[in-house]
């Protein structure tokens, strides 16, 4: 028992560091309440585009990969979201990841979303926008100021979260 107990203990620490968010910041990552920086996005599902370019309207960006199941998962829900009010009451844009581009368009091609997305292979807006951990959807308003971000998968399309949207963005949904 002696022996075992210690083990144990090494267990349950190693499996708490591996499963706990990261505490600190990636490189140039924009804090909530600031403005993010201007960034040149690389088209994917569309052409090249600055992210000043969706300023004037609050915005969601959804930062996922092809191999991460949650962000698969998500996806559905996101381009719910987005065909229900997207344009009209905010704007909402995929950041992809993926090293490969290929990889990146064969899992748009297969989830047929409605909005427009992009690929970041250079990882200027993962650093900026604090991406260590995807999927990751952070809220934008007008002016570019970060509001919200959220970890992990969430049924974007819910009631809950179009309320958490509605009361972060300051509109009526």
């Amino acid at each position: 028992m002696k022996r075992i107990l210690p083990s144990i203990l090494l267990c349950l620490v190693c499996h708490l560091c591996l499963t706990l968010p990261a505490f600190g910041k990636t490189p140039g990552e924009v804090e909530i309440g600031s403005a993010l920086r201007e960034a040149q996005m690389q088209g994917l599902s569309g052409p090249a585009k600055k992210l000043s370019s969706y300023r004037g309207k609050p915005l969601i960006i959804n930062v996922w990969a092809s191999w991460c199941g949650p962000c698969r998962a998500e996806m559905g829900s996101l381009d719910r979201l987005a065909r229900r009010y997207g344009g009209k009451k905010f704007n909402v844009i995929g950041i992809s990841t993926d090293d490969y581009r290929d990889r990146a368009l064969a899992f748009l091609n297969q989830a047929k979303t409605g909005f427009s997305h992009y690929i970041d292979s250079e990882l200027f807006m993962e650093n900026m926008l604090g991406a260590d951990m995807i999927p990751l959807t952070v809220l934008v308003d007008a002016q570019g100021r970060v509001l919200a971000k959220f970890y992990g998968a969430k049924q974007w399309d819910s009631q809950d979260a179009v309320d958490v949207i509605g009361k972060t963005f300051r509109i009526k949904m």
